[in-house]
């Protein structure tokens, strides 16, 4: 089961980056039927696969469907006293992203700062982890016509 987990997930994740993200939904579905079976419902194993679910939906404009799998993420990691800091990391990551879509951008930014927050208590100041959490707050900056405050995170990454 583990082994299929693996490959649906690899699958959909690779749509992703392809931008495909439609053609990504029916695989992660099929990791997130597999892992809830293998580890249950609330086992934060589900949280990345809810978290690349919400990127896809994103992705294809379902903005409802991604705050739902972002709200499930969310739930496990909040019920997951022990969950690491990447993995926290990962859901503000998603959320900050999915606030982006949705237009939000000083709630973006705080989902993006919170990310990088624990991307660095994980990893440390100068990892590559660190760096995309950079790179997001710096367009959003951009956007806003606050160019300073771009160029100082675009140089951080």
């Amino acid at each position: 089961q583990e082994s299929l987990i693996a490959v649906a997930l690899s699958t959909a994740q690779g749509f992703v980056w392809a931008g495909k993200p439609l053609e990504a939904i029916p695989a992660a579905l099929q990791a997130l039927r597999f892992s809830s079976r293998v580890f249950g419902s609330g086992s934060v194993q589900l949280v990345p696969i809810y978290l690349l679910l919400a990127e896809a939906s994103t992705g294809t404009g379902h903005l409802q469907q991604a705050a739902k799998y972002l709200s499930q993420a969310r739930w496990i990691v909040l019920q997951t006293p022990d969950c690491s800091a990447a993995l926290q990391s990962k859901l503000h990551r998603g959320l900050g992203l999915f606030s982006v879509a949705e237009g939000n951008l000083d709630q973006a930014l705080y989902h993006l700062a919170n990310d990088v927050y624990l991307a660095t208590a994980e990893f440390g100041i100068n990892s590559v982890e660190v760096s995309g959490g950079y790179f997001h707050m710096a367009t959003i900056f951009f956007r806003q016509n606050k160019v300073d405050a771009a160029n100082s995170l675009y140089t951080e990454v």
